[in-house]
């Protein structure tokens, strides 16, 4: 098991990284029914929290089928991190993680996320300040560095690590890179090894498939993994993972039936929770990393954006189903296109 205070993981856990944009309740949802084994609201801004802002009071919304979950807080101001936290407190998630790696300039520019990077004196303030406010355990998600010449994780690490935070999740690149270039991995796990570290340290970064996660897994001794960009429109990463660490087989990929039915009840909770119109509208942005790969697929995913009724978008998810019914995906790959016309019996 792998433990964040009183938190009880399985054995490598699988971690739904915070996205901006993405993670939030309904993507969430078929994420958890496919295998993530701990997710993250999207970053909540400590200064609009604070002054009620709508937006980030919605990012607070957490239900009980999600947990554990936590809420992800980032900030630049101790004060306002810590007032941030006790909000955060009475909607009671399992924990709370700070953002010091987003490296969006609008967010670094206001001296947060990975803009911390850059001070690590003030980065263990916000963060005493954060676990000095709540009885949940705190965690934290950062990036190696600011740039290549500045890599410092392994002092933030135990600096965070001699504050109290629970675990630590460090993305494989610097802020410079944003998200170019290959993840590096390799202070990841200098830090995992590092006989002073003892809570869990978590890898992030590039993980796209089962195969490369077990090698990183055989190579860096992370206590697990989490995923972000990967998991978008294919929530089975987290159960092929799974699948593969244990057997060392890759499992079958979801049939085109999945893959409609998982679109379908993402849209269905997209609209449960932001409304009709609102969730048809948020949905639109889903439907092609879903249907991905799926041949002369445009018309259908052109259909999808324009719509604005449940019902019709149901019809044409029920047309896909049928119409691609006999496609066979391995690996990502069409395989065999075995369509029923053309093989009389």
């Amino acid at each position: 098991m792998v433990s964040i205070g009183p938190i009880q993981l399985p054995n490598f856990p699988l971690l739904l990284a915070p996205m901006e944009d993405v993670s939030d309740p309904p993507f969430r949802a078929v994420c958890k029914e496919n295998g993530a084994d701990l997710m993250y609201t999207e970053f909540i801004s400590s200064e609009g929290l604070i002054r009620d802002a709508i937006k980030s009071r919605q990012k607070l919304d957490i239900f009980d089928y999600e947990r554990p979950v936590g809420i992800q807080i980032f900030g630049g101001d101790e004060e306002a991190m810590a007032l941030c936290t006790k909000i955060v407190d009475t909607v009671n998630p399992d924990l709370i993680d700070i953002n010091f790696g987003c490296p969006v300039k609008k967010v670094v520019t206001k001296g947060a996320g990975a803009g911390v990077l850059k001070d690590i004196d003030l980065m263990v303030r916000l963060t005493e300040s954060v676990v000095k406010s709540t009885n949940l355990p705190v965690t934290v998600k950062t990036r190696l560095g600011w740039d290549e010449g500045s890599k410092n994780i392994h002092e933030v690490a135990l600096r965070l690590q001699d504050v109290g935070i629970k675990a630590l999740a460090i993305h494989g690149r610097t802020r410079s890179q944003m998200y170019k270039g290959e993840a590096d991995w390799t202070l990841i796990g200098e830090i995992k090894n590092d006989p002073r570290i003892h809570i869990p340290i978590f890898g992030n970064g590039d993980i796209n498939s089962p195969e490369k996660a077990l090698a990183y897994k055989n190579k860096y001794g992370v206590d697990g993994i989490m995923i972000g960009r990967a998991a978008i429109g294919y929530p089975w990463i987290f159960r092929e993972i799974k699948h593969f660490v244990a057997t060392g087989e890759r499992r079958a990929d979801p049939t085109i039936e999945e893959r409609v039915e998982v679109a379908r009840k993402h849209l269905v909770k997209s609209m449960e929770w932001k409304g009709p119109i609102a969730g048809i509208n948020e949905m639109r942005r889903h439907y092609a990393n879903y249907l991905r790969g799926l041949p002369n697929i445009k018309e259908y995913r052109n259909k999808l954006v324009r719509i604005t009724e449940q019902k019709e978008i149901e019809a044409v998810l029920d047309e896909i189903k049928d119409k691609y019914k006999d496609i066979v995906i391995e690996s990502g790959k069409i395989v065999l296109e075995n369509y029923h016309e053309h093989c009389p019996i």
